[in-house]
């Protein structure tokens, strides 16, 4: 570029110089001087020759905020913070050099790389802290695995970092007792422009007082919702191909880098010390109020796409053959049925964190407005909008006329509901639990799908056959009989031939349910179902 501009330059200062006299000569020595010199620029510039290029290269560090004299931040909650530096090492500069060539070998631009790492002390409050979460490195989150991090959380017993005691000596390293503080050991500051960034941490610090209630300590048991998410709940981080070179994630949806299930588990257990257990909450979906004519099936949120290395299958049901859930402008309304393969990761990996497993069959029911089912409380065409399955009830609810409660026609509506998988229809597979039954939805290939499930990724410590299922416990067939329990028990007790006698078993009635069923007859009765 410089010898193509200079040698230009040159042709035409010595064509003007030279006149008359060198004409043509003067000329060309001009573009000859003018190219010598722009080949030393070039080299210079891009490295031609055998010319050396240094880069990375600083003259002077700067570091995050080490204020003299600053105030100790107090805070409560959760609060994000940036710090203050109150120990650095030096900095460590390594130096690589690449190319110069050798004897009998083509010359190559010599290139030396500078890059540095340094190790830091921040502190962010009084302590005693409960955890450090997200961390931000100039506004931008970055993940903590990527950071050679430990954390003090500032109580009065605490000793000194080793990093600090290895270079400052063993008896003149600060504890820092009672200051929360996190060492940064070794970090390297190329991705950072070659200086330290300015960090903010999300620190979150219980209330200290005895007359102040900690409920990040009182929290012994946690839900896991929503239940749905076709990956939401593996380990093995999973992407779809949307074609040669285009991925997108499944299930990693933080700078972590782990999936949202690792992230989610490993924020919770730091914030609450004392969990013991996790509701594992998995859904099928429901398509009918009336419970001789619903489905609870498995769906996914589409049918294009499957999860790179581990293909949805849910009780032998692949993605080509799964229903798809409803949509409402172009995006599904739930996410889809977690695949069999990530519910036993997510049993599994709870169980090796020593946390107890509650395992929640859920049912979702995906009705949309306008839809044309009959409603079994009015009549009308039409049900309501995502009814909740508390609603499930007979063709003809029993608080109208025509209803089959009372009679032999409401036993044969609730035992289509339950159908008639057995236990000997399921199967484990590499995947998770394949169904050689009878063809039909029902709930009872629902919960007994997922207790072979559970018993596959090695038990759980308890397993619910229902939740909140008012409008079935309350129907009565002939001699006031509750043929709904009467299911759920017998459900009960398949449930527990499958996973032994270790597992507690129990149905999670709604609130309206504890104090019995009083049908609105005239008969004044009050009837203990459950």
């Amino acid at each position: 570029m410089a010898t193509i501009l200079l040698s230009a330059v040159g042709f035409s200062a010595g064509a003007s110089i030279g006149g008359a006299v060198l004409g043509l000569s003067g000329a060309v020595i001009g573009r000859a001087v003018g190219a010598t010199l722009g080949r030393v620029i070039d080299q210079r510039l891009l490295g031609g020759g055998a010319q050396a290029v240094e880069t990375g290269k600083i003259d002077r560090f700067r570091i995050t905020g080490a204020s003299q004299g600053a105030a100790i931040a107090q805070i409560f909650g959760r609060m994000r913070v940036g710090g203050q530096v109150i120990w650095a090492s030096r900095f460590n500069e390594t130096v690589t050099t690449t190319g110069g060539g050798g004897k009998g070998a083509p010359s190559t631009p010599k290139t030396t790389q500078y890059t540095y790492t340094v190790s830091i002390a921040i502190a962010l409050c009084e302590g005693e802290i409960s955890h450090v979460g997200r961390i931000w490195a100039d506004g931008v989150e970055i993940a903590r695995d990527d950071l050679n991090l430990r954390v003090y959380t500032g109580s009065e017993i605490q000793m000194p970092d080793p990093k600090i005691s290895a270079i400052e000596g063993a008896d003149k390293a600060p504890a820092y007792r009672g200051i929360a503080y996190v060492v940064i050991e070794d970090l390297d500051l190329a991705k950072f422009g070659n200086r330290v960034p300015q960090f903010n941490f999300e620190v979150l610090r219980p209330a200290q007082t005895p007359e102040e209630f900690d409920i990040s300590d009182a929290v012994q048991g946690v839900a896991m919702i929503p239940g749905t998410g076709e990956y939401a709940l593996a380990t093995t981080p999973v992407h779809y191909s949307d074609g040669l070179g285009v991925n997108r994630s499944a299930n990693v949806n933080s700078p972590s880098g782990k999936s949202d299930f690792l992230t989610s588990t490993e924020n919770v257990i730091e914030e609450l010390p004392n969990l013991k257990s996790g509701s594992l909450v998995v859904s099928w979906f429901g398509d009918d109020l009336r419970c001789n004519s619903i489905a609870i099936q498995p769906k996914v949120e589409q049918s294009d796409a499957d999860g790179e290395g581990m293909p949805w299958t849910v009780s032998g049901l692949d993605r080509s053959s799964a229903q798809v859930i409803p949509k409402i402008d172009g995006n599904p309304i739930y996410g889809g049925t977690p695949t069999d393969k990530s519910v036993i990761e997510a049993i599994t990996h709870l169980k090796s964190k020593g946390k107890e497993v509650v395992f929640y069959p859920f049912i979702l029911m995906d009705q949309l407005e306008g839809n044309t089912l009959t409603d079994p409380y009015s009549g009308n065409i039409g049900q309501a909008h995502l009814p909740w399955r508390g609603r499930i009830t007979l063709s003809i609810a029993p608080t109208q006329a025509g209803s089959p409660d009372g009679s032999a026609f409401a036993q044969a509506e609730v035992d289509t509901f339950f159908g008639t998988a057995g236990i000997a229809d399921f199967t484990a597979t590499a995947d998770g639990v394949s169904y050689t039954g009878p063809a039909e939805w029902s709930y009872r290939r629902f919960i007994l799908h997922y207790a072979h499930l559970c018993a596959q990724a090695g038990g759980v410590d308890a397993f619910l056959i229902g939740s909140e299922m008012r409008g079935l416990t309350q129907i009565r067939s002939a001699g006031n009989v509750f043929p709904a329990v009467q299911a759920l028990t017998q459900l009960a007790a398949d449930v527990r031939i499958i996973l032994g006698a270790g597992t507690k078993i129990s149905y999670a009635a709604d609130w309206t349910e504890y104090f019995g069923y009083q049908p609105n007859d005239g008969s004044n009765d009050r009837l203990f179902h459950l």
